[in-house]
């Protein structure tokens, strides 16, 4: 008995140990956290290439996972740090641009050169509405300070963290790096660690994974193709600022149901207002052609059968995700309702039974 009572006192004491240096070390890890986040979700995306490197060439391990990061570099960094410069120059010019134009009545003179007011007022004449030039000039003035003022912080803090992004970058390559070499070594630890059966622990895994690829890759590529093409047309019709719109488009491409349309449809009720018909037709054709396109054949193409998530979950895991963490809700968002969902396949396969004969006797 008194052994009995020696070996719970050494095992509670063991846990509290246990407990309080795993509660020390995600503190201490916390500060990296996004960083190791992306890191492990950049290895995932990128490891194939690093395997066919290390396993189908022949490349000594260390060198294909060089290499490996290298390619990362020209493929992640290089474009989002050129594009920065231009994104930051366009929005500060769409800041001066709407101020600009309130100042010296733009506004109000495009609203009475296209009858923009008669053509609200008629349309609101049902409703005994109406309203007045002053009040759109008010409003849209409004709402364009608001805009113009929201780009140039966003410019401003882009600018201002370069410095922070390429620390940040390189700390995540040098992650990558690690993680490419010993990912299989950390894969097996967390396995061990875990209370739950091998299977359950690998599948939690592969779903991440899934879920990861499904995100940079299905979605990313989406994306850029949307934000690219859209860049085009508004350049192509002589909208301002086109790079901003189109890395804009690119970044709502991640959400279903809306996606760019966001900025597509009222860039073609701009049209309409300045009564090019055949421009703000072209838009909406042009969005539900490109939409259905990007939604319906690109994405399952690439994405495949992995990822199972109702479209309206992905759009509130995003919209959620986003106003949590930022643009990197992005990741984190589908990333969280992908361990949810499986942990809710892994309760209905595995320990749905021990639960029922419970809830029977309690219900007795």
């Amino acid at each position: 008995m008194q052994d009995r009572t020696m070996s719970d006192l050494i095992f509670w004491f063991f846990l509290g140990l246990f407990l309080i240096s795993f509660f020390l070390i995600g503190w201490l890890m916390l500060p990296f956290l996004s960083t190791i986040v992306l890191a492990a979700v950049v290895t995932g995306v990128f490891n194939p290439v690093y395997r066919c490197m290390y396993k189908k060439f022949g490349i000594r391990q260390t060198f294909s996972a060089l290499i490996t990061c290298v390619l990362i570099f020209f493929i992640l960094f290089v474009p989002i740090f050129f594009f920065t410069g231009i994104l930051s120059k366009e929005a500060y010019d769409f800041y001066l641009m709407g101020k600009t134009a309130v100042l010296d009545g733009q506004v109000k003179n495009f609203l009475e050169s296209y009858h923009v007011i008669e053509k609200i007022n008629t349309m609101l004449s049902n409703i005994n509405m109406n309203v007045s030039i002053e009040d759109m000039n008010r409003s849209l003035s409004e709402v364009g300070k608001v805009l113009g003022l929201f780009l140039l912080d966003q410019a401003k803090l882009i600018t201002s963290n370069i410095f922070s992004f390429v620390v940040n970058f390189f700390f995540m390559l040098l992650i990558v790096f690690f993680l490419f070499m010993d990912s299989g070594k950390l894969v097996d630890f967390i396995i061990d660690l875990s209370p739950l059966p091998k299977d359950q622990d690998e599948k939690l895994i592969q779903k991440f994974k899934d879920m990861a690829g499904a995100i940079l890759i299905g979605y990313g590529f989406a994306g850029i193709i949307q934000g690219t093409i859209g860049g085009l047309i508004f350049a192509a019709f002589g909208l301002n600022a086109p790079f901003l719109w189109g890395v804009l488009m690119a970044l709502l491409a991640f959400l279903p149901i809306i996606g760019i349309g966001v900025v597509f449809l009222p860039a073609a009720v701009f049209m309409f207002i300045q009564e090019r018909l055949f421009a703000g037709c072209f838009f909406i054709v042009f969005y539900l052609v490109l939409s259905f396109g990007v939604e319906n054949i690109l994405k399952p193409k690439i994405v495949g059968n992995r990822v199972k998530m109702h479209t309206l979950l992905v759009f509130l895991a995003i919209i959620g995700g986003m106003k949590l963490f930022g643009i990197l809700g992005i990741i984190y968002g589908p990333l969280i309702v992908t361990c949810f969902l499986t942990l809710v396949d892994i309760y209905h396969e595995n320990y749905q039974k021990m639960v029922e004969p419970v809830g029977s006797v309690f219900s007795g």
